[in-house]
């Protein structure tokens, strides 16, 4: 019961909003016909018609305000006042059509007739939304139409006249109605197809959500064996001696690589998902592209390649951007550019254009002298998961995702990648940004070089998985650290409660308890670690993630899997912040 008075009152505000939005023509129209025929049927009669037409708009705009309406809706009789004010608008405008005949005699049934025959076609243009309003507008104006025959009767007209009348007026309204119709099934087609996008839109959400929310649990749990292996690699390099030790960096470059793929899967998922950010700050553009070169030169020493470098000299030495993400595009481009050339030489060639107020246009080509490349595989470079040939993934390893990545991020950077490629003769990619430039003095020092191991401290590990318990102690044995750990949330605290420690590292995701929530807990509790420095361990490190964990307590992020060199960065930023308590207690 509730669901139909609410439908009721849905359709009633419906045709109250669109005959608001139609007063202005109706009362155009009015006033169009006074002007027009005001003198041939005398100013009297039509001025007391249109006054009459106007009152009815003014009451029935009176009586369905914003304010009332709703209330009026919500009874049955709101729909029944709506209705009588429909069917009294059409009749008072129609009934001018009789005065025609009465003064102009046979020639103003032909008037009427005009008149009645627009008067329809408006109703069935302007009430689609609802076949009961439809009904009461053009109700009226059938019974003058079904009259015209015998008024003319009545005011001279020779019977066959009037029987061309009846017939003329029998096809407008069947015409009128067959419109109406069509119209009508044409609107409800529109609104299905409305409603099936609408759902294949939510449907499409929840599938990006979904697989979103599968590489995020996959991503969390390939992290853990991830840092395990790194951490276990640089574990037995640091003791092993000769072939063992070689093989050891074969583990940590096998985990290296694992890492970087597993970054790329998570890239895109977070660019399909719209979630991937760039940020604004300024850097040293030629010093970052020169690191680059200077990253790749020993590989491509290697291949007897040569790695040339040109127009850094005309660039602009800072701008604003996002550093990471084009040191990103950069890598990827080379990497690929080494990757597929055999001898020659692969050339960065770098062009600025300024433009206004302050911005400049990017542009960096990476040319090769490698195969090159058909206009097929130029299609397919693009795609997801699509390489070369099928014998690129066997021969040179990777997900084909790179190029993919890169582009999108050029994109979401203001700018694009374009290739250029002939079999044969070499590939040229060119990489365009637009940057706001930057003064030398508003680049920020870089950070210090991290020690190799930080100072002696003491040390909560607060993890669920073992293995990323035991790969954190691995990282930080050599330095002397003092390790305590605890495998849930609940544990965290109560040692936590029990002693002091000079910081902690806390895992976001666990079952009992996450981070966060252990974190606010104990800033919330009084205690020998309220204000430790806690860093979180996360495989979640967008913007928001990284906010949330500021935002509950924490003091600094370490991503997963775990980088020892990352590790020992961020436990020396907090630790210069504070004075070791545990280690200092204990002597």
């Amino acid at each position: 019961m509730q669901a139909a008075t609410k439908e009721r009152a849905e359709r009633v505000m419906e045709v109250v909003h669109n005959r608001g939005q139609q007063l202005r023509t109706r009362v155009a129209v009015a006033a169009a016909i006074l002007v027009c025929f005001g003198a041939m049927l005398g100013w009297p009669l039509t001025l007391g018609w249109f006054a009459l037409y106007c009152v009815v708009q003014a009451v029935e705009q009176t009586v369905f305000t914003v304010e009332r309406t709703p209330r009026i809706a919500m009874h049955p009789w709101g729909s029944q006042l709506l209705l009588g004010f429909v069917s009294l608008n059409t009749t008072i405008f129609g009934a001018l059509a009789f005065a025609w005949p009465l003064i102009s005699g046979p020639w103003g049934v032909a008037n009427a007739a005009f008149l009645l025959a627009g008067a329809m076609l408006s109703v069935v243009l302007t009430t689609q939304a609802s076949r009961t309003v439809f009904a009461f507008s053009i109700g009226p104006l059938v019974a003058y139409v079904a009259a015209i025959p015998f008024l003319g009767l009545a005011v001279g007209c020779a019977p066959v006249t009037a029987m061309d009348l009846g017939i003329g007026g029998a096809m407008l309204v069947v015409f009128s109605l067959r419109v109406w119709s069509e119209a009508a099934r044409m609107r409800r087609g529109e609104a299905q197809a409305r409603e099936e996008l609408e759902r294949k839109r939510r449907e499409a959400e929840s599938a990006v959500a979904a697989k979103s929310a599968f590489v995020a649990v996959v991503s969390h749990e390939l992290r853990t064996p991830i840092s395990a292996i790194l951490a276990g690699a640089e574990a037995i390099e640091r003791t092993a001696e000769g072939a063992q030790k070689g093989n050891a960096r074969l583990i940590a470059d096998a985990g290296a690589m694992m890492r970087i793929l597993l970054n790329d899967l998570l890239d895109l998922a977070k660019l399909d998902a719209g979630r991937m950010a760039v940020e604004s700050i300024p850097y040293d553009y030629r010093g970052l592209i020169a690191d680059q070169m200077r990253f790749w030169r020993a590989e491509a020493r290697k291949k007897g390649l040569r790695l040339v470098l040109s127009g850094s000299a005309s660039a602009p030495a800072a701008i604003v951007s996002d550093p990471t993400r084009l040191r990103q595009i950069i890598n990827n481009l080379l990497s690929n550019a080494i990757k597929f050339t055999t001898d020659g030489a692969v050339s960065v060639s770098m062009a600025t254009t300024a433009m206004a107020e302050g911005r400049v246009a990017l542009t960096l080509a990476i040319q090769d002298t490698g195969p090159g490349m058909t206009p097929e595989q130029i299609l397919r470079l693009f795609t997801a998961f699509e390489q070369g040939d099928a014998s690129t993934a066997r021969r040179h390893g990777g997900t084909g995702l790179g190029l993919v990545i890169s582009r999108e991020l050029a994109r979401l950077m203001g700018g694009d990648i374009l290739v250029a490629s002939t079999a044969g003769e070499g590939s040229r990619f060119t990489v365009t940004l637009e940057a706001d430039l930057a003064t030398p003095e508003a680049l920020t020092a870089p950070p210090p070089e991290a020690e190799a191991t930080p100072r002696a401290f003491s040390v909560l590990i607060a993890d669920d998985h073992e293995i990323n318990r035991r790969a954190i102690s691995l990282m930080l044995e050599p330095a002397g650290a003092a390790i305590t750990s605890a495998a849930s949330g609940t544990e965290a605290l109560e040692r936590l409660a029990a002693q002091a420690f000079d910081i902690v590292l806390m895992d976001v995701h666990m079952p009992d308890m996450n981070g966060q929530e252990v974190t606010r807990r104990l800033r919330a509790t009084p205690g020998p670690n309220q204000t430790t420095p806690v860093v979180a361990v996360t495989g979640s490190t967008s913007e928001g993630d990284v906010a949330n964990c500021l935002a509950a307590g924490m003091s600094d992020w370490v991503a997963k899997p775990i980088d020892a060199g990352e590790l020992y960065a961020a436990i020396e930023r907090q630790l210069d912040e504070t004075e070791p308590q545990a280690v200092a207690k204990s002597a």
